[in-house]
């Protein structure tokens, strides 16, 4: 009987930690504030990271307490941007670059070999995804053309789908099964999303911001109800970024103001908790379905939000960081913030005939250029340049047609981008 009376005392003391996100120990990226562009787990513990700029591969198989670097850029033949990273199971993999390679693993990530099967050869992958045993896809690229590869047999070989009647760049990914799904990027007219039902043969546009220059960046479909689905697009100020979600795949879509312009990374592990960030921000959480916004104040440099269930998911940014009711026994690092390297320098401003400039490139890089109003309406792609090497070049543009005002040119590379104002006399 004593036994039965002290028996409430214990159960009224149990607790349970709450689940927040933390940054996982030792894998911040090399103290410059560059990003872990992607992080991918096969299961609770086992899972990938990829740097992008040091163009490194990490490995966990103790849910992100530690990691083993599998690759990086001192034993590759080239310079590489690592985007993304997947896994089909423990043993293959795919690894994607903006540097017209593509390489794929068969042995856990322990050795790569570039693909070199697909024809034509896409110039980039922004975006992997596999549906059932044996069949992946991917798609790119942020900086043009846009385009679909696709495997039905574990990457052996592959099918190049040209996506250019439908968009103009490709971002991102994600499959129901073998033959449904969808795709996100741009096209001349906005952000889109675009939905097949015969494995990526024919396509249809289910969403479009109608703001041009904008970019559906992030897609998740909800892990407990395909119907659910959330997107990041991503604009440019003084237009705000958004949250568009959608309760019946995709039919209908509702859209909130985003915590920046430069959004890139979205997460929910229900129809109301999310969290949303980009290259300036770390973690803003939602527990309304994106009415309003948290400042979590961690992270930063947001790209990928991977959720495996309610109670835990993983994301990549600066650093790998964990959400989890776990304690990880680390601080909260302080990560720095590094701006974009691109070195630019406007000749004259204001000007009358000439947009001139140069900028100097301390890499291998992609580099849009593009032209916007005071407003952030898209006025004009000026250019699409591929920088093979470090090298300083000069651009020229005649903009002696442009009424007289201010105007934002935009430069978008591999790192994110950079604005800067110039006035027209």
């Amino acid at each position: 009987m004593k036994f039965i009376k002290i028996l409430p005392l214990f159960i009224g003391i149990i607790t349970f930690a709450q689940a927040n996100w933390q940054t996982v120990p030792n894998l911040v990226s090399n103290g410059d504030g560059t990003r872990f562009d992607d992080v991918f787990f096969l299961n609770e513990t086992t899972g990938w990271a990829a740097n992008g700029w040091h163009a490194a591969v990490y490995k966990t198989t103790d849910g992100g307490l530690t990691w083993t670097e599998q690759l990086n850029e001192t034993n590759l033949p080239g310079n590489y941007y690592f985007r993304n990273i997947i896994f089909l199971n423990e043993n293959i993999g795919f690894l994607g670059t903006l540097n017209d390679t593509f390489f794929k693993t068969t042995n856990g990530g322990q050795t790569w070999a570039e693909v070199t099967n697909i024809s034509p050869n896409p110039n980039a992958i922004c975006g992997l995804d596999t549906a059932g045993a044996s069949t992946i896809y991917g798609c790119g690229a942020y900086f043009e053309p846009a385009h679909v590869i696709k495997s039905t047999d574990g990457g052996n070989t592959w099918q190049y789908i040209d996506m250019s009647a439908y968009a103009t760049a490709l971002v991102e990914i994600k499959f129901t099964s073998e033959t449904t799904g969808y795709v996100a990027g741009k096209s001349t007219t906005g952000a889109i999303i675009l939905k097949t039902t015969d494995g990526g043969q024919t396509w249809t546009e289910i969403y479009n911001s109608n703001i041009a220059g904008e970019y559906v960046w992030k897609l998740q479909i909800l892990n407990n109800n395909p119907n659910i689905f959330f997107g990041a697009v991503y604009s440019t100020a003084p237009n705000p970024g958004k949250l568009i979600s959608s309760s019946n795949a995709g039919i209908t879509w509702t859209s909130f103001d985003a915590p920046e312009s430069d959004v890139q990374a979205v997460g929910f592990i229900n129809e109301n908790t999310g969290w949303m960030g980009g290259h300036n921000t770390g973690f803003y959480q939602t527990t309304n379905g994106g009415q309003t916004w948290t400042n979590l104040n961690i992270g930063g440099n947001l790209n990928r939000i991977f959720v495996l269930n309610n109670t835990l998911a993983y994301a990549s940014g600066t650093g790998i960081y964990k959400y989890s009711n776990e304690s990880l026994n680390t601080e909260n690092l302080k990560e720095a913030f590094t701006k974009n390297p691109l070195n630019i320098t406007i000749t004259k401003n204001p000007i009358k005939e000439t947009l001139a400039f140069t900028i100097g490139f301390n890499s291998p890089d992609n580099l849009l250029i593009n032209l916007y109003d005071n407003n952030g309406k898209l006025i004009k792609k000026l250019q699409r340049d591929i920088i093979t090497a470090s090298t300083t070049k000069t651009y020229n543009f005649n903009v002696s047609h442009l009424s007289s005002g201010i105007y934002i040119v935009e430069f978008h590379n591999n790192l994110g981008r950079v604005s800067k104002q110039i006035i027209k006399l």
